[in-house]
């Protein structure tokens, strides 16, 4: 799918144009954790990982990332043997015990900055609602301003845009 989108694809855009959906961070780690998947990254954000870290890009690859068919991706670890459960390889589960955290917030990748906007998040009520049960934040808050959901969905589209035919 490509940038330009239909008015019926914004399911969430009120009669007002304004947005439907309220969304705010717990901080709850909810989006940095579960089966094993992928955190996608580029060499533009490897590069601010690294700054951010305060190593070279090619230390940054080989400590906190892997390949895999569609690309690097930032490893995981198995919170528990055995478990099926994985965490982002910068999650913070130490710091503050009431909450888990990004400990490279400021400099996180794409896939991350723009959860929950993904488009297959927003894609109709059922996959937000769906969203909704692993993310506490989906659902709170205030109502969040279209333009901020549509700057985030088509960033996360011209990050990793989906591949047809492969």
């Amino acid at each position: 799918m490509g940038l330009t989108r239909r008015a019926d694809d914004e399911w969430y855009a009120g009669k007002d144009g304004k947005s439907t959906l309220r969304f705010e961070c717990t901080q709850c780690g909810a989006c940095c954790t579960g089966p094993e998947g992928a955190v996608h990254v580029n060499q533009r954000e490897v590069r601010m990982l690294a700054k951010h870290i305060g190593i070279t890009a090619e230390e940054c690859i080989d400590r906190y990332t892997h390949m895999l068919p569609e690309g690097r991706s930032l490893i995981e670890r198995e919170t528990a043997p055995d478990s099926g459960c994985f965490d982002c390889v910068f999650l913070d589960r130490t710091s503050d015990p009431q909450r888990a955290t990004c400990s490279v917030y400021d400099a996180r990748p794409t896939q991350c900055r723009t959860f929950p906007w993904w488009p297959d998040n927003i894609k109709n009520p059922s996959s937000w609602r769906r969203a909704g049960t692993h993310c506490e934040g989906i659902g709170q808050g205030g109502y969040v301003p279209i333009e901020h959901i549509r700057v985030q969905r088509n960033a996360q589209e011209a990050a990793h845009p989906v591949r047809r035919g492969s």
